[in-house]
């Protein structure tokens, strides 16, 4: 199988990722479908779930030639069971030893061993290696791109996907203000969601009541998500990753993707005025349901957020947020 390029997004959940990789995707040597480590549970109801063409998932004409694609490159496939997922391997014991985030490379290191011990874990390796390559072979060649954006986001899938022989990955590293995303963890219905209600959760509606976290819980979740890719880019070469903040694309997105592009090896200037303009089929947050292809700064925090919340913020993850830049 031919080695596939393709850039990671890694952040923290709710930092703007599928707004980035739709916009990337919109480049005409770049497609994504937002989130490759599918996940039945994170979609839900497939008959229901929406892709971000606005047909249900199962009646996309883009999802229904996936199947057929991935047979001819020898792998079964279906949205129920994706089987992308680093953490999908049928072994109890696998699944608890990769709950954990990125922890730094001795834990990572302890982490190894332990997973050698599974046999499950050895023999469906190399078949979730085999399915990721063939699924970014795939998306490469239904839409004749050269690139092939993947915003799963964590870190811990990005560990395995540098391993993976079949693809050849670059690093964009997305940053937001930790007190924005706080606020999208306590509320992610409302801040971190599509505008019109009845399209939130995958396209169905919903409040999204049982994800809510506490302030003091989603600023820690922020904190170590941001530990987590300081971890694993410490072993990667300066020249596979790069940096980007939210607020940055938002205010200059033209000089932004021109960077990013370059960065990809993609030709800079030939992004669409209107980034909906492109045929896109992607998976994720629901913003990709949303129909302006305005790209808006979104500071809800500054009101939503009390005087309380943001000095528990600051006492989580303020030392975190201000090494970044934010104050």
């Amino acid at each position: 199988m031919a080695v596939t390029q393709l850039a990671y997004v890694l952040a923290a959940s709710h930092s703007g990722s599928t707004l980035l990789s739709m916009l990337l995707g919109s480049h005409p040597q770049i497609a994504t479908i937002g989130e490759m480590n599918l996940s039945p549970q994170a979609m839900g109801d497939l008959d229901r779930y929406r892709c971000s063409c606005g047909q249900f998932i199962r009646q996309c004409g883009f999802w229904q030639r996936v199947p057929e694609a991935m047979h001819r490159r020898g792998v079964a496939f279906d949205l129920a069971c994706a089987g992308t997922d680093y953490r999908s391997v049928q072994s109890p014991y696998a699944r608890r030893l990769l709950r954990p985030m990125h922890r730094g490379k001795t834990a990572e290191g302890i982490r190894d061993l332990t997973l050698a011990l599974s046999p499950a874990w050895r023999r469906q390796l190399p078949d979730i290696h085999k399915r990721n390559a063939a699924l970014a072979s795939t998306v490469a060649e239904l839409t004749g791109a050269q690139v092939v954006v993947d915003s799963s986001k964590v870190g811990l899938r990005l560990k395995y996907l540098l391993r993976n022989p079949g693809l050849d990955v670059k690093v964009v590293r997305l940053v937001r203000d930790g007190r924005a995303v706080a606020l999208t963890y306590m509320d992610p219905a409302a801040f971190a969601d599509a505008s019109d209600p009845s399209k939130r959760a995958g396209g169905t509606g919903g409040d999204r009541r049982a994800e809510r976290l506490s302030v003091r819980q989603a600023a820690y979740e922020w904190r170590r998500c941001m530990e987590e890719a300081e971890h694993v880019l410490r072993g990667l070469d300066r020249s596979r990753w790069i940096e980007v903040r939210y607020e940055d694309y938002c205010s200059d997105p033209d000089a932004t993707l021109d960077w990013l592009h370059r960065f990809l090896d993609v030709e800079p200037g030939r992004q669409p005025r209107i980034f909906r303009s492109v045929e896109q089929h992607v998976v994720g947050n629901g913003m990709r349901l949303d129909t302006t292809s305005k790209i808006r700064l979104d500071e809800r925090w500054r009101e939503a957020l009390t005087e309380h919340d943001l000095q528990t913020c600051d006492a989580i993850a303020g030392e975190m947020n201000r090494r970044y830049g934010y104050e």
